[in-house]
């Protein structure tokens, strides 16, 4: 078994799936000793259903969801020889969203936000496995789904006009939030991404955009 299809076994209980790696370069700001970086993110659908009924959800205690990822994904890099980092618990925090462009699974969408190749507008990463040895990788996509997506849904679909190729005007998109027509956004998640073609076939639960809309809006 290659060392890929090892981590893909040892991940896939705990409904995650390796959303993309890398082999570290000068820049990457990673620990000098790291050969090859692997992004883990959810294995939809089944995710949202198996997070919520383990110990991190049960107990009251803030912050379930990152305790559970540094839990079972920090466990999992132990297991393997390697360390777990995470987009959480900053300032400083780890720039995921140039490693995920380091993947070649993840672009920059038109709308500025990461698209990943199976998650779409979905993208999102519970954290990441650092191993010491260079391995073994298959070629990434040849292009984002962007390229051959038509009309690209994603340009128009903020209510709030807050998501453009501009950028991401965030105090516009909080101040509709606070609108009862941005109660949609907030039970069901961000219009942009529930938009994107490639997010509707990912089968993530409104259940989980709702509490991570929940998380930003608070």
């Amino acid at each position: 078994m290659s060392a890929l299809a090892a981590i893909e076994d040892r991940i896939a209980p705990h409904r995650l799936a390796v959303f993309g790696a890398f082999h570290a370069e000068a820049g990457d700001e990673l620990p000098p000793d790291t050969g090859t970086v692997f992004l883990l993110g959810p294995e939809e659908p089944g995710f949202w259903r198996h997070v919520t009924s383990d110990p991190e959800w049960l107990d009251g205690q803030p912050d379930p969801l990152d305790r559970w990822s540094a839990r079972v994904i920090g466990a999992i890099a132990r297991s393997f020889g390697g360390t777990a980092c995470f987009p959480f618990g900053g300032p400083p925090y780890h720039p995921f969203y140039r490693w995920a462009l380091r993947t070649g699974r993840a672009w920059a969408s038109p709308v500025t936000l990461l698209v990943h190749d199976r998650a779409g507008l979905f993208a999102s990463y519970r954290g990441a496995i650092l191993l010491p040895q260079r391995i073994d990788l298959p070629p990434p996509p040849a292009a984002a789904p962007c390229a051959d997506c038509l009309g690209q849904p994603c340009r128009g679909a903020c209510p709030a006009s807050a998501l453009s190729a501009a950028g991401y005007d965030v105090p516009a998109c909080h101040g509709f939030l606070d609108t009862e027509a941005g109660g949609e956004c907030l039970s069901l998640g961000c219009a942009v991404r529930r938009a994107c073609p490639v997010s509707q076939a990912y089968g993530r639960l409104p259940e989980q955009s709702a509490y991570h809309m929940r998380l930003f809006h608070t």
